[in-house]
């Protein structure tokens, strides 16, 4: 059975938080211009938003964050996006000594040592590069929601990042059935690993399928009790990461 036979379903009020979603990437498009980017997991959620940017024919860069850690299918993406939209990814790569600096020193097992180990490799794979995507840049869009996770529950539409840049989280209000039926509707492409209960999906060794019943994000840092986030997002009023 695939996410789509799993999950997609209209709810009520959907076209109305579609439509508000739209209006939201426009007004930001026409705000920051060529400041504006999404920073794309390219999750389903981020699937999504580069299929409204498409089809709205808004002129927003999007880049994604390539760890050298990820699923091959994640990274597969890429290319599609690029063949179904005619439009560029720009990718984004942890420093090579850096990571290597890294796996020699605590390992190529160091995540499932401790939460301080895990957090560094995410900084060096994630944190690095982000920073160089959102270099010079005064506005990125995300696919948060607050359906997600507690930590993500007030996630707002709109909020400033900790550099102080806009931060932009269209599907903030969206349910997971939502971003299916959206899926569904459109024939956007995604992840197969979604079809293989993988809702959440980062790098391969810190990713596994959850059960009935489980958390969202269950399946990220499985061996750690709490936190299950990387550090991407950390909302400026309360230093909780998102």
């Amino acid at each position: 059975m695939s996410a789509i036979d799993l999950y997609a379903r209209k709810t009520a009020g959907f076209d109305e938080r579609l439509a508000q979603t739209l209006a939201q990437l426009r007004a930001a498009a026409d705000a920051h211009g060529e400041g504006l980017v999404q920073s794309t997991s390219l999750g389903a959620e981020d699937m999504v938003i580069t299929d409204l940017i498409a089809r709205a024919g808004l002129k927003v860069a999007i880049a994604t964050l390539d760890t050298g850690a990820l699923h091959e299918q994640t990274l597969a993406l890429i290319p599609r996006i690029e063949q179904r939209y005619g439009l560029e990814v720009e990718v984004f790569s942890p420093r090579r000594e850096a990571v290597v600096h890294f796996v020699r020193t605590h390992g190529d097992k160091a995540m499932y040592e401790s939460i301080e180990l895990r957090k560094a490799c995410c900084g060096v794979r994630k944190l690095e590069p982000l920073g160089r995507m959102l270099a010079g840049r005064s506005a990125w869009i995300t696919g948060l929601r607050r359906e997600q996770s507690s930590n993500r529950a007030e996630v707002p539409p709109q909020e400033l990042d900790a550099q102080g840049r806009t931060k932009i989280n269209p599907l903030a209000a969206w349910s997971w059935a939502d971003v299916w039926h959206y899926i569904q509707s459109f024939d956007v492409p995604y992840n197969p690993l979604h079809d293989e209960f993988m809702p959440s999906i980062g790098c391969a060794p810190c990713t596994r399928a959850i059960a009935v019943g489980e958390d969202f994000r269950a399946g990220r840092w499985w061996w750690e009790e709490s936190n299950k986030e990387c550090g991407l997002h950390v909302h400026e009023k309360t230093g909780v990461t998102a």
